[in-house]
């Protein structure tokens, strides 16, 4: 592996014209195809082998061109107080607003509130119904311009008037925070590395590859149903993955220049030794967002593979890009240790002017590690019981999906939940459409009469409406409100109910009963996930533990390595409970709304985590492997490892959260609690878990660590991860110009 990658490395070095080329047509390509490409529409949001995505499947097929997917609306009224929404000036209002609403040309229906019997009790509050031809996404501006005016209109009269439904859903913005964050990873590059064209090029090469990334996805959205929230996933994940790659290779290039290498030979070893991390850093996070096929709902395997194919790319441009750019820099590309003329010459760590020779100031990393070595139980309990605290909250989890009652006070989807919720009960807005197909049954029409009647006798149950049955008699839907909201757990119980029920009246009529609805659909979701997150962390964990063992060809370290990841996404969990959940600095995180967490938050978590832990413990453990296997003691080999990867890895981990946290000012609410809970993820395992619990570990451990069974030793293929190789070649005097020879064969 290091061999192959050294010669790409000089390859790519000496064909830079060419390598930049290549890049820059991709990226021209991608961005002609995504400006080309048709808008994308709603993406469709399906969960196979469930309850409520059957029911949704049967009606589609037996109520055809009801437009189950289209968008909807409900306009909601509110009389101004003293009055009732029944007088007659106010109802005039109503009947107006209604007649604008219909003539849209993608309206399919507008139900009257007066004869639809959507008046609350006290006659304070009504609502229209509004059903559309095309989802959400799909709606013209002008279509939700005369939705806003209508209701502008029906404001003006007097009438308080909020809008809710989907027909106003808008694609989610990141917010100015995402430029910030990567201005922070632009001010620590140029702390790292002393030089603003050093700083420079990973920043470059990181927009390059979510340039092509971001921009495939685009082109590709239509044809494969992504969602919006997939190019902005897919961009926080490759802009960080793709600063931290080359920000390693970069650091290692400089390392080599300051053993007297020539440049071409230093963007060889560099890609040589860096790059074979990166190439097993980046095949974990592969691996992880991969591996979220597993839990077989098709929106987050199109999530995954995108984010996938985005680091992906990140790695292929570390590998080729950087080397070239490494080329076109020359002399401006300073090494380890120097500085450029504006930022001075030396480091604080390098030996000054009248400071003997040789004997140069310990850096941070060296210091901090020493420590470690020294006190090694001590810093490992202090690091398992801190997570362990952070990690408390994580008992209280509950998952959701958001609904418009998780919005803003400050939208008009959240004051019509409000007013919903104040006219007609908190269940309201979370109706159940249950849907009785009677295709078996002797009579049709007394089974769904007998559903209706069975479940009126559940707790738990407000209103239900009488069956509405379809052309062929065969198959009606019954829609239920429940007395509490939808994302509490009674609503789940009564979901579980009437599913019961439905099994008695089945085994007496023949019909069979099936809940469905976005209440019974984000229950069935949030059980998927829980029952697919053990199968998901046993693969994805199982298939990365097996490849770092080739990496280390060690058993204890990549159990360490798990492990310590378990602590660390533990932790990060209780972190999300505490601010979305329970409200804890949610001020300052900008969330207005606390409620469940994300139903796909934790298993989508697990695997970006798990990905990104993987970096960190390849990158610093790589390095301490290196000098182990070069003749140090193994207490002197963390003390090097850290020497020379503690302060790149601090900056990759710093310019991770900070990209990671830029995100946190999406208006998205996945986005956001994504951006919260990957950032502080990183935090607990770069700077608690491989920088606190690794190195002591690894000191208690001492050359167990590095035990390996023969059999398994000669099992094992050799991919040279420390560059052994390379070093070989060295000491057989292959000089560049053998090695030039042996890249053009």
């Amino acid at each position: 592996m290091a061999t192959f990658l050294y010669k790409l490395g000089r390859l790519a070095f000496r064909r830079r014209h060419f390598v930049a080329l290549i890049w820059v047509a991709l990226l021209t390509l991608a961005g002609v195809g995504a400006a080309s490409a048709p808008p994308a529409g709603n993406s469709s949001f399906s969960i196979p082998g469930t309850e409520a995505q059957k029911a949704f499947d049967l009606l589609e097929q037996r109520f055809p061109g009801a437009s189950a997917d289209g968008a909807t609306a409900r306009v909601v009224f509110k009389a101004p107080s003293g009055e009732k929404m029944t007088d007659a000036s106010n109802k005039a209002t109503v009947e107006k607003t209604v007649d604008e609403l219909a003539d849209g040309s993608e309206v399919a229906s507008v139900a009257d509130p007066y004869t639809g019997n959507a008046v609350s009790k006290d006659g304070a509050i009504a609502y229209a119904s509004v059903k559309y031809d095309v989802s959400g996404m799909e709606l013209e501006e002008s279509t939700k311009d005369a939705l806003e005016d209508a209701a502008q209109q029906a404001r003006d009269s007097g009438l308080t008037v909020e809008i809710g439904g989907d027909a106003l859903q808008a694609v989610p913005e990141t917010g100015a925070t995402e430029v910030i964050g990567i201005a922070v990873a632009a001010v620590v590059l140029v702390i790292t590395f002393g030089s603003l064209v050093a700083a420079g090029l990973p920043l470059l090469t990181a927009l390059i590859g979510v340039g092509i990334g971001v921009s495939s996805i685009t082109a590709l959205a239509s044809a494969l149903e992504l969602g919006s929230t997939t190019s902005i996933l897919a961009m926080m994940i490759g802009l960080a993955v793709g600063i931290d790659y080359a920000l390693f290779i970069v650091s290692r290039y400089r390392a080599e220049l300051a053993e007297g290498r020539e440049r071409e030979e230093a963007a060889g070893r560099a890609v040589g030794t860096a790059g074979s991390a990166v190439v097993f850093a980046g095949l974990t996070v592969v691996i992880a967002l991969v591996g979220l096929a597993v839990v077989n709902i098709p929106m987050l395997t199109k999530m995954g593979v995108a984010a996938a194919g985005t680091v992906a790319i990140a790695v292929l441009i570390a590998l080729t890009m950087i080397p070239a750019l490494l080329g076109y820099a020359g002399r401006r590309v300073k090494p380890a240790g120097a500085k450029g003329k504006r930022l001075g010459r030396f480091r604080k760590d390098d030996p000054k002017p009248d400071q003997p020779a040789g004997q140069p100031k310990a850096n941070l990393g060296t210091r901090w590690a020493s420590f470690v070595v020294r006190r090694p139980l001590a810093v490992l309990l202090l690091g398992v019981i801190g997570l362990g605290a952070a990690a408390v909250p994580a008992a209280s989890l509950e998952l959701g999906l958001p609904d418009d009652g998780s919005q803003p006070t400050s939208t008009t989807q959240r004051r019509a939940y409000d007013l919903l919720s104040e006219g007609f009960g908190p269940g309201f807005n979370g109706p159940l459409m249950v849907v009785v197909d009677a295709k078996g049954s002797d009579a049709p029409k007394d089974a769904f009469d007998d559903v209706a009647g069975e479940i009126k006798g559940l707790d738990g149950v407000v209103a239900v409406t009488p069956p509405a049955p379809n052309k062929g008699g065969d198959t009606a839907t019954i829609t239920v409100v429940p007395d509490s909201k939808p994302s509490s757990v009674q609503t789940e119980d009564l979901v579980h109910a009437i599913r019961d029920a439905g099994g008695d009246i089945e085994a007496k009529t023949g019909a069979e009963t099936l809940v469905t609805g976005s209440t019974a659909m984000n229950i069935d979701v949030s059980e998927k996930l829980n029952d697919a997150l053990v199968p998901y962390l046993v693969l994805v964990v199982g298939l990365a533990f097996l490849l770092l063992i080739v990496v280390f060809r060690s058993i204890l370290v990549p159990l360490k390595a798990a492990l310590g990841f378990l602590l660390s996404v533990m932790a990060a969990l209780g972190a999300v409970v505490a601010v979305f959940q329970w409200g804890w600095l949610s001020g300052l995180m900008g969330v207005e709304e606390t409620g469940p967490v994300m139903s796909m938050m934790p298993i989508f978590m697990v695997g970006v985590v798990f990905g990104l832990a993987m970096d960190y413990e390849v990158f610093l453990v790589t390095r301490m492997r290196e000098a182990y296997v070069h003749g140090e003691k193994p207490n002197q080999a963390v003390v090097t490892g850290f020497k020379h990867g503690a302060r790149v890895v601090t900056a990759a981990a710093v310019i991770m959260m900070a990209v990671f946290a830029g995100f946190i000012g999406s208006s998205e609410s996945m986005v956001k609690m994504i951006g919260f809970g990957l950032a502080i993820a990183v935090f607990f395992d770069a700077f608690v878990v491989r920088m606190a619990i690794v190195p002591a570990v690894l000191a208690l451990l001492g050359k167990k660590a590095w035990w390996l069974p023969k059999w398994l030793d000669r099992a094992l293929p050799n991919v040279d991860v420390e560059g052994e190789g390379l070093r070989t070649a060295a000491e057989r005097g292959t000089g560049p110009d053998e090695d030039r020879e042996l890249v053009r064969t």
